[in-house]
């Protein structure tokens, strides 16, 4: 290998590398261009977001309250008088009992190059509030639906029994005025069904810190893997059972900001993963190439920088087929299928020039390393990185255990015709 056919090879690898970028970047824009439009079509087919709050309990206290007045006459002369009215304030009951149960069921749906994180939520509240001393008049204790864009199957809501009547927009809720003697207790069922996307939270209040007095939430989940969104509480329980979880957070007198909530786990999407191996390909094709190079000096294979041309072809085909063949089949096929053309035109391509057993034990298990097994570390998130960092380390200390007594003078000077020796037998090599 002369030092004009390696900057021959650079070339090709530079153009093959801005192919490769092009190639991902296509593939970033039809995920994102598509992803806001599926996002919104999976939204309104199936459900939002849920964001189950509280009820709300409040009475309108009248008050006294006297105001200045200021007037002027007909002459232009300003008078100033008192006058006394009757407002009515608004102040708020609080809870002294929750007790709430959330069934979560999780079934991922595809859309384009996305999965995305649905679920069934079986909801059920049961809540008790005491009325103050100086209550007297109607209490209306209200409720808000968790999002506007979801259905909720089998919905009841009832204060000690009485039934709210039937809600005409989500976005308002529904409430239920009911007249109650002063200190006296009541009790709040609640309860549906409903499909939600991503995440599940339950806020104590609508907004800023809350007091919860004798508070306990039970969840249940087929699933595992979740996790819990920043600013939320952490359970104060978990066990597993069978293929999900039952979590448990109870609170006897909790101050807090925050509230409860979790993340439902991620399937593998198969648009920004192709994203990923695509832009991480000039990686793999350097180890390739450089491995190549090496044995061809070993072992006496002179490959044209034409030959490299083509080489570097193949391995695109692999990122090519996988960016298109995703959007049609599962990601795990896709992967098996382009990785097999590309082996397969290396291999059938080499073997015309240096054999097929040479071909297929050095071309075809080089390719299978750098390109399959390191393109698949992408699917384990949090271990890429290491599984690289390791296959690069073993490279490194092959390559130098297999070339450590290589003449790399002679080899430059003389081409890849030339014989490698060890050191000691080489002859001088005088300037």
């Amino acid at each position: 290998m002369t030092v004009r056919r390696l900057f021959a090879v650079a070339f090709i690898f530079g153009c093959t590398a801005v192919a490769w970028f092009a190639l991902g970047a296509s593939v970033i824009h039809r995920t994102g261009s598509s992803d806001y439009a599926l996002s919104q079509a999976v939204t309104h087919l199936w459900g939002g977001a849920h964001g189950q709050a509280a009820p709300t309990v409040s009475h309108q206290l009248p008050r006294q309250v006297t105001e200045e007045v200021i007037e002027t006459d007909e002459e232009g002369r300003v008078t100033k008088r008192q006058v006394e009215k009757t407002i009515r304030e608004t102040i708020s009951i609080p809870l002294v009992r929750s007790r709430v149960r959330a069934d979560l069921a999780l079934e991922h749906r595809r859309k384009g190059l996305l999965w995305y994180d649905t679920y069934t939520v079986q909801f059920r509240g049961r809540y008790r509030f005491r009325t103050p001393d100086d209550v007297a008049g109607p209490v209306k204790v209200a409720f808000k639906f968790p999002s506007s864009d979801s259905v909720y199957d089998d919905f009841s809501f009832r204060v000690n029994g009485q039934e709210a009547p039937p809600a005409d927009q989500l976005d308002r809720g529904v409430w239920i005025l009911t007249e109650l003697e002063p200190a006296a207790e009541a009790d709040i069922e609640v309860g549906y069904t409903s499909r939600g996307l991503d995440t599940w939270n339950y806020y104590f209040a609508a907004g800023g810190v809350s007091t919860v007095r004798d508070f306990e939430l039970t969840m249940t989940t087929d699933f595992g893997d979740f996790d819990f969104p920043p600013g939320t509480l952490s359970p104060i329980n978990k066990v597993q059972r069978d293929q999900g979880w039952k979590l448990a957070w109870q609170f006897d007198n909790l101050v807090s900001g925050k509230h409860i909530g979790v993340d439902l786990p991620n399937r593998l999407n198969p648009g920004p993963l192709t994203a990923r191996i695509t832009f991480f390909a000039p990686v793999s094709l350097l180890f390739f190439v450089t491995v190549l190079v090496m044995l061809g000096a070993l072992k006496h294979i002179n490959l044209h920088p034409m030959h490299y041309f083509f080489l570097s072809a193949a391995f695109f085909a692999f990122h090519l087929l996988l960016a298109y063949l995703v959007d049609h089949l599962d990601i795990n096929i896709a992967f098996a299928l382009a990785s097999t053309v590309s082996i397969t035109l290396v291999v059938s391509y080499l073997r015309l020039v240096c054999g097929l057993r040479r071909a297929l034990f050095y071309a075809g298990g080089t390719q299978f390393v750098f390109l399959v097994l390191f393109s698949y570390a992408f699917f384990f998130e949090g271990y890429t990185g290491l599984t690289v960092t390791i296959g690069a380390v073993l490279t490194l200390f092959v390559l130098m255990q297999l070339t450590g007594r290589v003449d790399w003078e002679g080899i430059f000077a003389r081409g890849t015709d030339a014989m490698v020796r060890p050191l000691e037998q080489s002859p001088e090599i005088t300037s």
